[in-house]
């Protein structure tokens, strides 16, 4: 073993990964999701269980590091127009339902639990939070994600995501620890928020932008990947410097380069990182709960964490009926919203640090969203025939919305240009994608966006919106595609229509089999236009032009077809070489 490598943190990584995979993928084929299978996980390896894996708690600091980035992606999903669209739902039924449940939520904590104001507060209003790593796949894996119910749902998801910075806020302005009694009075706190968040913007887009332009320039994704986690830990850095949230910090950074042609390629980078990192953040906080102190009160577990159900399904299906949802879908909205969230964790543990709420109400609560979150799978299968809209006969359900891209081209250049603006003439949204940073900033000049990035990465592909695209176009100059690439996309996005623009008859041969529905030779069609505009300045005969026309694209098409089941470029060369000696199986 190197000098210097901890056998037991090495030790601790073995167990801690192996246990999370195990429970993840116990609790992902129970229908439960990753998150509670790496919450029991970590309760397992814990002290209170097995005692295999020690000192939680720098852990979990270690680990927050994944809110941190999951703030971040947040941030990049704020693109302005998408914004704008559902402002209603966003800043009305998100609003509504985070002040709405909050307080009433922290009634309920405050009565009947008995506990201070300031630690009814520090309790009562992350538990109004849904969990975004539980609903969006349960979203995605029934095909409602681009409904107008799916759109409700994530509109109110993505408010509360806003709302983390505020309640970290004020959870840290009722502290009593009294390390935070010398900290700026909350006036000034404001102030120093409001510079920050200027002064980051204005670095975003006159320090941040130029920045990742020369990354980019260089063509190395380890550079992209070195600068995304800089940007977010930079930010972040500065928040805390400043005595602000560091969460408020990576929001910033990810709002920043929301609108940047680097978005997809960002995104695409960081999320392991932040899946890897938010994954060991619910280990660790599995590994703190107090087992011992919530089987002493078994019952008040249970029934907090039905008061919790019950209470945001009732409120967010009053909200959606008052909002014009019928009710059962107001009702099925409050189910999926019902458990508590990530998010309570990090805002108990703050308001632990605080001394808001012991150690022991810290668990209590943990395990109260546990169990909110086991919930939920079990509840709206139970109740499907309940929610489920009765459709009378003719009747069509409501169908997904546009959102992004109905369309993705990989390569904007002269090729891809035509084919971008041509289903643009029709309204098509289409999702634009380059590697050539002079290209895209000539691009923006003239007001189309181009993201940067390698399309032909399915990690890529799928932030850009590819498992929901209708078509993807593959326009890259040269011949940079193999049928190995072709086929991993038509697996992970098997809806999707699949283009190819092949350099020559070459690579047209070589990607004719495979699973792209059509593939394009670049220049075959502008070469028989001049051919037809030759024969008539030689003043041959509109219908011999047409008969020569045919003639040759029967006899390319049979040669085609001859090499691409023979595999040899070379079939059928003789014939060929016979009636054009001076030509070539390259076009």
């Amino acid at each position: 073993m190197a000098e210097g490598t901890s056998p037991s943190l090495l030790r601790d990584g073995v167990v801690l990964l192996g246990f999370g995979l195990m429970f993840v993928l116990l609790f992902r084929r129970l229908g439960l999701g990753a998150t509670l299978g790496y919450l029991v996980a970590g309760a397992v390896v814990g002290p209170h269980v097995l005692g295999l894996v020690g000192d939680a708690e720098s852990k979990l600091g270690f680990a927050e590091l994944g809110i941190t980035l999951l703030l971040f992606i947040v941030g990049l999903e704020l693109n302005p127009t998408r914004l704008w669209r559902m402002k209603e739902e966003i800043f009305g039924l998100g609003l509504l339902q985070v002040a709405i449940c909050g307080l009433a939520i922290t009634a309920i904590v405050w009565i009947g639990a008995r506990f201070s104001l300031p630690a009814a507060l520090a309790l009562g209003l992350p538990l109004a939070l849904s969990s975004t790593a539980q609903v969006l796949p349960m979203l995605r894996s029934s095909g409602r994600m681009k409904t107008p119910f799916g759109e409700r749902a994530f509109s109110i998801l993505l408010f509360q995501d806003l709302s983390i910075v505020p309640l970290i806020t004020i959870v840290a302005a009722m502290s009593r620890n009294p390390a935070d009694a010398n900290a700026p009075p909350g006036w000034l706190l404001a102030i120093y928020t409001v510079l920050a968040v200027v002064g980051l913007v204005v670095a975003g887009r006159f320090l941040l932008r130029p920045f990742f332009r020369l990354i980019g320039n260089l063509g190395e994704r380890e550079m992209f990947v070195f600068a995304g986690l800089f940007t977010v830990i930079a930010s972040a850095a500065i928040m805390e410097w400043l005595g602000l949230s560091t969460a408020l910090g990576a929001f910033i950074a990810g709002v920043m380069l929301a609108d940047s042609p680097y978005r997809h390629e960002l995104e695409a980078d960081v999320e392991p990182f932040r899946s890897i990192l938010l994954g060991l953040f619910f280990l660790a906080v599995g590994m703190v709960l107090d087992l011992n102190a919530i089987a002493e009160r078994p019952l008040f577990v249970m029934a907090m964490a039905a008061a919790l159900i019950l209470t945001k399904t009732s409120v967010i299906m009053l909200i959606g009926m008052a909002f014009k949802m019928t009710w059962r879908q107001a009702f099925a909205l409050g189910l999926l919203l019902s458990q508590g969230g990530e998010f309570g964790f990090v805002l108990f543990a703050q308001a632990q640090a605080g001394l808001l709420i012991e150690p022991q109400a810290a668990s209590l609560f943990g395990a109260i969203i546990t169990l909110s979150m086991a919930t939920t799978p079990f509840l709206m299968g139970i109740t499907r025939r309940f929610r489920t809209e009765p459709v009378a006969k003719g009747q069509q359900r409501d169908g997904p919305k546009v959102d992004g891209a109905n369309a993705i081209i990989v390569g904007y250049g002269r090729f891809g240009q035509t084919v971008g603006q041509i289903l643009l003439e029709e309204d098509i949204p289409v999702t634009l994608i380059d590697t050539d940073i002079e290209m895209i900033d000539i691009a923006g000049e003239f007001g189309a966006k181009v993201y940067y990035g390698d399309g032909t990465r399915l990690d890529l592909l799928r932030q850009a919106g590819a498992a929901e695209a209708e078509v993807i176009c593959f326009c890259m100059d040269g011949d940079q595609l193999d049928p190995a690439t072709i086929e991993g996309v038509h697996e992970a996005f098997p809806d999707a229509a699949i283009y190819v623009r092949a350099y020559d008859r070459r690579a047209l041969v070589k990607l004719k089999n495979t699973s792209a529905n059509a593939v394009v030779r670049e220049v075959l069609e502008s070469a028989v236009k001049m051919a037809r505009l030759a024969l008539r300045g030689l003043d041959v005969a509109p219908g011999d032009i047409d008969r020569a026309e045919e003639a040759y694209r029967a006899r390319d098409k049979e040669r085609l077809q001859f090499q691409i089941d023979s595999g040899d470029i070379r079939a059928a060369r003789t014939e060929t070489a016979q009636r054009f000696p001076w030509g070539n199986d390259q076009p």
